[in-house]
């Protein structure tokens, strides 16, 4: 029998002058939290099952609850932490690998709050976006290097096949398993109401969502999960996934017990078998070898869709993204440290990979000082919070953003993290048919709606206060920032000025 050495993260508060024994926490809590007992004639509450995902607090129709942090608190350690010290216990009792989704919640510095946007005053007047018009679109992909024309005169269309994006937001990959159908559906409809893409991951698409195509990224991983012609032909565009913000350097998992029918039909593999990628894809040990994957993807869709390079933030980043450019490669997507996910190695997702802020800004003067910027587009990922850093982001030299926590916060996630139990009560990261109608996919896709909407207002007002009205006036324009808190070496990679010089 396993020695109990860890006391319950989180207390649940129930007030019982509040409380009616509704049981309505015992329904809500897919964590088996509450229980009605009949000889105290009350709820009560097991804790350590509890992962704070605020289901419970926020249907309680008498407010009787709430959940906090327990103050039970290890001996004071500067070395040894109480995380530290609670993992190693875990260990111990379980001998695996630590498990962790969403993103690296470790207080690493957010350049993003460390940047400040730049404003007009008299000599070089605003814009005010009511009144005067403003170029929100954005066209990725390879840029001609000139104009053509012909024996005539007649221009010549040179231009390769482009994604056009009302709003330069995109959600970002989340697999048919790691999230739930209705979450899938929410970001496909929200997709082609917005004039974007949705990325459908690496789990394959579901026949239902080949109608939302031509607002779809599909992705080609390692494990090749559901690609065949017709889901290469489906999308808008082709992803090859070569890393991950929130795992570099492994693949992907999704545990058995979410492969039901649905998603063993969809991926193409058994139905309760794990889904693993392989950390690299074995047919990819150079560039050469990844402009033969591009080639080939290009080949089988008749060179009608772009195809976009996925990696993951790292030390290298500027000369790994430079050699995906001359692959043929028509947009980067870059994924940085913070970025979410379903499930990874919490040592991983925690220690690796560096600021999604830096990598951009490294790779937009690389492929700048190789004169090959305009030869492939850069869309970056990675815990893009807000518009503000979504300006910032453009600013550095993105020409458009992923955002996927941002998204699934938008449709109720509480960011508990523990997407890689299948038990999410708020139907997103979840399997369980019970589960998953908890997330009514028209009101999910009214709320994303409204998230890129609000956005897309605010990033015209400060585009405005800018004195800019257009996405490509203010792409790598890093005389619009300037920082604050920051070190020389981090003002000299970010390319920004202290604020006040």
């Amino acid at each position: 029998m396993a020695v109990r050495f860890l006391y319950p993260e989180f207390e649940v508060v129930r007030n019982q002058d509040r409380c009616v024994a509704c049981r309505a926490c015992e329904r809500q809590c897919a964590n088996e939290v509450h229980r009605y007992d009949p000889e105290l004639g009350c709820m009560v509450a097991d804790e350590s099952k509890c992962v704070n995902c605020h289901r419970c607090v926020s249907l309680c129709p008498t407010r009787a609850l709430k959940i906090v942090k327990t103050d039970h608190a290890f001996r004071e350690n500067g070395n040894w932490t109480g995380k530290a010290i609670t993992e190693v216990y875990r260990q111990a009792e379980t001998g695996g690998v630590l498990l962790s989704s969403m993103g690296n919640p470790e207080p690493y510095p957010i350049y993003w709050d460390k940047l400040l946007i730049n404003a007009s005053q008299v000599t070089n007047p605003s814009i005010d976006p009511l009144r005067e018009p403003m170029e929100t679109r954005t066209f990725l992909g390879k840029k001609p290097g000139g104009i053509q024309r012909d024996a005539q005169g007649r221009l010549i269309n040179n231009q390769t096949p482009q994604l056009e994006l009302s709003v330069p937001v995109m959600f970002s990959a989340m697999s048919y398993g790691s999230i739930s159908y209705n979450a899938h559906a929410s970001l496909a409809r929200a997709a082609q109401a917005l004039g974007t893409y949705y990325n459908t991951g690496e789990g394959g698409l579901h026949e239902d969502f080949y109608q939302y195509g031509p607002n779809t990224i599909v992705q080609v991983a390692s494990g090749r999960f559901g690609v065949h012609k017709d889901f290469l032909e489906a999308g808008a565009a082709i992803e090859i996934k070569m890393g991950q913000g929130a795992k570099p350097g492994i693949g992907g998992h999704l545990p058995g017990q979410k492969v039901g029918p649905d998603i063993s039909r969809t991926r193409m593999i058994p139905e309760g078998s794990d889904a693993i990628s392989p950390a690299p894809h074995h047919d990819i040990y150079s560039i050469e070898d990844l402009r033969q994957l591009v080639f080939s993807l290009k080949e089988a869709t008749e060179y009608k869709k772009p195809v976009i390079v996925k990696i993951a933030a790292v030390h290298n980043v500027a000369a790994i993204a430079s050699g995906v450019a001359r692959s043929g490669a028509d947009i980067i997507a870059i994924d940085g440290y913070r970025g979410g996910t379903g499930a990874a190695p919490t040592r991983i997702r925690d220690s690796v990979g560096i600021p999604i802020e830096l990598a951009l800004a490294a790779v937009d003067q690389r492929l700048r000082d190789e004169g090959i910027r305009d030869q492939v587009s850069v869309v970056i990922g990675g815990s893009v919070r807000s518009s503000a850093d979504l300006v910032k982001a453009i600013a550095l030299g993105a020409d458009a953003v992923y955002i996927a926590t941002a998204a699934l916060l938008a449709l109720g996630c509480h960011l508990c993290r523990t997407c890689q139990t299948g038990r999410c009560n708020w139907g997103i990261a979840t399997q369980r048919p019970d589960l998953v109608r908890r997330l009514n996919p028209d009101l999910g896709c009214q709320r994303l709606v409204n998230l890129v909407t609000a956005w897309d207002h605010e990033l015209k007002e400060m585009m405005g206060g800018m004195g800019i009205n257009s996405i490509e006036a203010l792409r790598g324009n890093r005389l619009m920032l300037r920082g604050i808190g920051l070190n020389q070496k981090e003002l000299d990679i970010l390319g920004v000025k202290y604020a006040g010089e």
